[in-house]
């Protein structure tokens, strides 16, 4: 009775310590049980978080009265028969296990909905960054195309629409990601927020910027590649253009060095070319009009006016080439004429050198004398007939004076001929002084021979003279007859 007194009270304190740990771990699970469950809206699962913390901060109280358990039952231990301990040691160890189980199930109930609640909270971080992107792209792609002034603005549009297009591409990741985890939370809490629906709503709105995205850099593309396509063939004409000045200057002016019919052959060798120029013209005009549509209105009139002046240029070219190919044509039919004159001329200073020469051949020596009256008269005639030949050539030399002024205007290096005529007067005045002075030469010496004669007739005569008014007054004087053999003599020896 005494040992049965002595391990009641010990048994009574272990009993009710069992029974209130218990109870209190029943109450716990109880209560996890409760929130245990990822499902629902995110206001539910923010309250379940919170009770199930406030559970597991519990733990320290079970822990008490697990302690409680453990010393109520080393004091029934240390004082109950043998026969009882084993039952006292396997409800020790059921409290024990049961508590492992609690606070297991507290750590893992607690842990399991702050994951969900955590990898929600990433999600809508991710999805809430998501559509700030999605809302400030849409808003960068909403305005249309905005018209540019030229081919490097174009460029550099095209160039940020591809930037967009690259950043709409790289938003992919981050989309497949959410999708993922949203399809992950559904299976999870099953809110409608991350359902099937909502997924396909937010890949819809992604396909739609995309979409845009790219429009736009498809249409950016084209309206750049057409302005290339069309700059390309403005700068191949522009080339051309500028070789064919280069060739026209080529054939202008004095600096040109090829000769006439060269300079007219390049010159309608470039005309052929021409009509190319004008179809390129006409086919940029045609392209320009697809080019000016997507252009703003100041590169429009740059483009415009770029191809008039490439026209009214081309025309210039045209009308210069033209007027310098009449002109040399006309050159050329001026230097025929020219050639022509030089030939004509050439052949009358040879013709007329040839005459001074067979001039000069037929007349005699001056060194030779004249021996007879008759030889003497023969001379002059000739040196006189002479001269009559050479002043009948005066027109002819005046001419050729004439000639010689003008062939120093002639383009022509005439030098030859010009000496030629030169000498050609030189000689002839040369001949016609000769000519003259040996003329005068045999004319004063003719006087000469002729002028004695005549004084001696002079004398006679006078001496006649008074003989006849002598006989004529003295009847007994000799008559005239006696002096008339001596009259006929001198008559005979001076004819004039």
């Amino acid at each position: 009775a005494l040992a049965g007194a002595m391990t009641q009270q010990p048994q009574e304190g272990f009993d009710r310590s069992v029974e209130d740990a218990q109870a209190w771990m029943k109450a716990v699970q109880e209560r996890l049980q409760v929130n245990d469950n990822t499902q629902g809206p995110r206001a539910a699962l923010e309250a379940r978080l919170r009770e199930t913390e406030k559970i597991c901060q519990l733990e320290p109280e079970g822990r008490v009265k697990v302690d409680l358990v453990l010393r109520a039952a080393e004091a029934l231990l240390a004082c109950c028969p043998r026969d009882q301990k084993p039952e006292i040691l396997a409800r020790l160890k059921d409290i024990k296990a049961r508590w492992e189980e609690t606070v297991t199930y507290m750590t893992h109930c607690h842990s399991r909905i702050e994951w969900v609640w955590l990898h929600w909270s990433e999600y809508l971080l991710a999805r809430d960054e998501f559509y700030r992107w999605f809302q400030k792209m849409t808003v960068t792609l909403e305005p249309h195309v905005e018209l540019q002034l030229g081919l490097k603005e174009k460029q550099w549009q095209l160039s940020h629409a591809q930037v967009l297009l690259h950043n709409v591409d790289s938003q992919a990741v981050l989309l497949d990601r959410l999708l993922e985890e949203a399809a992950s939370l559904f299976n999870r809490i099953g809110d409608p927020s991350v359902d099937e629906d909502a997924q396909k709503r937010m890949k819809a709105e992604y396909d739609a910027v995309k979409a845009k995205a790219q429009d736009r850099v498809a249409l950016l593309e084209r309206v750049a590649q057409e302005h290339e396509q069309y700059q390309a063939s403005v700068d191949e004409f522009q080339l051309w253009l500028k070789a064919v000045v280069e060739k026209v200057n080529g054939c202008l002016g004095r600096s040109c060095k090829l000769p006439i019919p060269h300079r007219l052959s390049a010159l309608q060798d470039i005309a052929k070319d021409f009509p190319r120029g004008e179809a390129s013209l006409q086919r940029l005009e045609e392209q320009s009009g697809g080019v000016i549509q997507n252009t703003s209105p100041l590169g429009a009139e740059k483009i415009t006016r770029e191809l008039e002046e490439m026209g009214k240029v081309l025309e210039k070219l045209r009308v210069l080439g033209e007027e310098e190919e009449e002109r040399l044509r006309g050159l050329l039919q001026s230097r025929g004429a020219c050639e022509q004159q030089i030939r004509r001329l050439e052949a009358e200073v040879a013709e007329f050198r040839a005459g001074l020469q067979r001039l000069a051949q037929d007349g005699p020596e001056p060194t030779e004398k004249a021996g007879t009256e008759d030889e003497l008269v023969a001379r002059w005639r000739l040196y006189s007939a002479t001269r009559a030949a050479l002043a009948s050539e005066e027109p002819r030399v005046d001419w050729l004076q004439a000639q010689l002024k003008e062939v120093i205007t002639f383009p022509h290096d005439l030098q030859l001929l010009s000496d030629s005529i030169v000498t050609a007067i030189q000689e002839y005045q040369s001949l016609k002084g000769k000519s003259t002075r040996l003329r005068n030469a045999a004319e004063t010496e003719l006087w000469q021979r002729f002028q004695r004669p005549l004084q001696g007739l002079q004398l006679w005569k006078a001496l006649a003279q008074r003989l006849l008014e002598v006989t004529t007054s003295l009847p007994d004087l000799p008559s005239l007859h006696t002096f008339l053999p001596q009259i006929e003599l001198q008559v005979t020896r001076n004819p004039t």
